[in-house]
């Protein structure tokens, strides 16, 4: 069970959970995006090659994920002020999440170190918890992922420039459903797997 003496792990492996989750799916988005549009032909709605599209993703990544880059440009995609707006907002989540994993990894070894490792571990029944926590809503996400999208971004964010207009910001024609459906399965499949890793250790 959740109690006083355990809340510091709790806390401490929901937020390595977490960010791990959103490290990995970033880290696997690339080559997710390659395979999308080799399978869907996406590349060709915007009239680039693969290479050429990987090129401009790689720009974007760069400036959502390094702290001091403040200016988004991409080579061959425009970016409205509406876009560039939403970007700044995933970036300030995105560099947030990277730090709190970095931390995350730290205090690990640290603690480790110092042979402290008691207090962070984690009892089985907060696990199981942790762990189901997200089943609640993967039914919903399954089979209805257009609409979990739209929850989600309306949970996250303030207002609507995350609903990109193709002719002004053409990338969003390559950043397809199925594209961030994929990254949002990969971020649940290591979330769930490292919480199943805690209830299968003895």
């Amino acid at each position: 069970m959740i109690t006083k003496d355990n809340i510091f792990s709790v806390i401490y492996h929901f937020l390595f959970a977490l960010t791990s989750s959103v490290v990995g799916a970033i880290i696997a988005s690339w080559p997710l995006l390659f395979i999308f549009m080799i399978v869907q032909k996406t590349n060709e709605t915007v009239h680039m090659s693969l290479f050429k599209v990987m090129h401009n993703y790689n720009q974007l990544m760069v400036y959502l994920i390094w702290p001091f880059k403040n200016r988004l440009k991409m080579d061959d995609f425009p970016t409205s002020p509406d876009a560039a707006e939403h970007f700044a907002e995933c970036k300030q989540l995105f560099v947030l999440a990277v730090l709190v994993f970095i931390i995350c990894v730290v205090l690990h070894f640290i603690f480790k170190k110092q042979r402290k490792r008691a207090l962070l571990d984690l009892n089985k029944s907060a696990a199981l918890i942790l762990l189901l926590l997200p089943i609640v809503v993967f039914p919903f996400a399954v089979t209805n992922f257009d609409s979990f999208f739209v929850i989600f971004h309306h949970l996250l964010f303030n207002n609507n420039d995350w609903l990109f207009d193709p002719n002004t910001d053409p990338i969003i024609n390559v950043l397809t459903e199925g594209f961030f459906a994929s990254c949002f399965a990969v971020a649940g499949i290591i979330y769930e797997l490292y919480f199943a890793e805690k209830l299968l250790r003895k």
